[in-house]
């Protein structure tokens, strides 16, 4: 069991090792956010959460 522990520790500490140079080239070469963008964020998100309440209010 306790193998099975460091094991998994060894693979997310590789797995971490590997994705933070693209990570940190993505950050980089990513546009930045323009006037418009946060409405195109937040509409979608405020559409889940209603719909949600509307489950939540029909149970």
């Amino acid at each position: 069991m306790d193998w099975l522990k460091i094991g998994s520790a060894v693979l997310i500490i590789a797995m971490l090792i590997f994705v933070w140079p693209a990570a940190k080239r993505m950050l980089h070469e990513s546009p930045s956010a323009e006037e418009g963008d946060w409405q195109a964020v937040l509409l979608p998100i405020l559409a889940v959460i209603g719909f949600v309440v509307l489950l939540l209010w029909l149970v």
